[in-house]
């Protein structure tokens, strides 16, 4: 791990679905699920799933800038959710789902709100993003069995991926790529 190494945090929904585009990407280290943006400590995704803790399902990447820019992680999120939805993404519904960009520094958040404001802009969707854009929070690490869980239970996920309608979607939107 090198010196320069930076953390983003993404809430997109399902964080099984948020490791993948993430980790397919050069420079990026690792994207771990986690939970963001509640008001319990250490919350467990039995506490976070029933949608009281306040947390959202959240994806920590650590990212070489050098390699990847966090721009082009921006990018990554966008075209892996719908930022029309208010608190739930395609089959998971519940604010622990919500869509939410969780910020280190003045940079990051600039360069959040310039991606947001551009995507809205840019007529793609019909309707406005209402993907928040804070602050990041302490990250709480998710339970073992969920990091890479698109790894470790491959036919599971991809019955999951399809089913949720994120695929769909996904494909109508931004087509193949």
């Amino acid at each position: 791990m090198s010196d320069q190494n930076e953390k983003a945090y993404f809430a997109g929904g399902c964080f099984w679905c948020m490791e993948p585009p993430f980790e397919a990407l050069d420079g990026v280290i690792e994207a771990t699920s986690g939970y963001m943006g509640g008001t319990v400590e250490n919350p467990t995704y039995e506490e976070v799933t029933t949608g009281t803790t306040g947390h959202a399902e959240v994806v920590e990447i650590l990212f070489d800038p050098t390699v990847v820019s966090y721009e082009e992680l921006l990018e990554v999120f966008w075209r892996n959710i719908d930022p029309t939805v208010l608190n739930s993404q395609f089959a998971d519904v519940g604010s622990q789902y919500r869509t939410e960009i969780f910020t280190v520094g003045e940079d990051q958040k600039r360069l959040a709100v310039e991606s947001k404001t551009k995507l809205d802009e840019s007529g793609k969707f019909d309707k406005p993003i209402v993907t928040a854009i804070s602050d990041a929070p302490e990250f709480y690490i998710a339970e073992e069995y969920h990091q890479d869980f698109y790894k470790k239970q491959s036919v599971r996920y991809q019955l999951y991926a399809k089913a949720s309608g994120r695929k769909g979607f996904l494909e109508e939107t931004w087509g193949d790529n």
